[in-house]
């Protein structure tokens, strides 16, 4: 008999946050298309304004398969290395 603990196990470790930037010109927003209807519009427009109206430097865009899985490490390494902001994730 196989008997399975619902509880499970974490291996999660507490980090510190990134300190948040005191402005963002100049800097790279990046977007995480999470593949849910309209949210790469969504926060693609969104990252576009804080272009125009706060002076941020231009937008990196990356898409996940679907809502129900993550980015990829490879799209996450990519995203620490090439952007200063990230936005992601957008509710039906």
């Amino acid at each position: 008999m196989n008997i399975l603990d619902p509880v499970g196990r974490s291996v999660a470790s507490v980090r510190a946050l990134t300190p948040r930037p005191t402005s963002l010109a100049g800097i790279t927003v990046g977007v995480i298309d999470n593949s849910k209807p309209n949210a790469g519009v969504l926060l693609g427009r969104v990252a576009e304004l804080l272009v125009e109206r706060a002076g941020a430097a231009g937008v990196r865009t990356w898409r996940k398969p679907s809502a129900a899985m993550g980015a990829t490490p490879l799209q996450l390494d990519d995203a620490a290395a090439s952007v200063g902001l990230l936005l992601a994730g957008s509710a039906d």
